[in-house]
């Protein structure tokens, strides 16, 4: 089951990083006004996702790009707040799910945190 959960979390982020260049808009919409550059910040996150689950797989660099998604799911919070605030002043019936998924980015902090051990 462990080795299950690693390459899923490596294929999730390697999907999630292509998904920013595949459906860039989606995701510039979601990017809070006061960041600059919501256009580059979209592909350089998009980028690091890929970069990151790449890492993720040698042994040598697990624990190091296990840090580095952390930081990026830290880094990327306020999207996920803006994306809420977006649903609810658009009225959108699916704003509850939006709700739904601010606590699930701490459960992806805490699956990386999972690799920033070496065993």
């Amino acid at each position: 089951m462990n080795q299950f959960l690693f390459w899923l979390m490596c294929l999730l982020y390697l999907v999630a990083g292509v998904n920013h260049f595949v459906n860039a808009q989606w995701y510039i919409k979601i990017i809070p006004w006061w960041i600059p550059f919501p256009i580059a910040v979209n592909y350089l996150s998009g980028a690091c996702e890929i970069l990151f689950a790449l890492l993720l797989v040698p042994a040598a660099t697990r624990v190091v790009s296990a840090w580095l998604i952390i930081a990026l799911l830290v880094a990327v919070f306020p999207a996920n707040i803006q994306m809420s605030l977006n649903y609810w002043k658009s009225n959108n019936p699916n704003f509850y799910l939006t709700l739904l998924r601010l606590p699930i980015q701490f459960l992806l902090i805490w699956w990386a945190w999972q690799y920033t051990v070496r065993k």
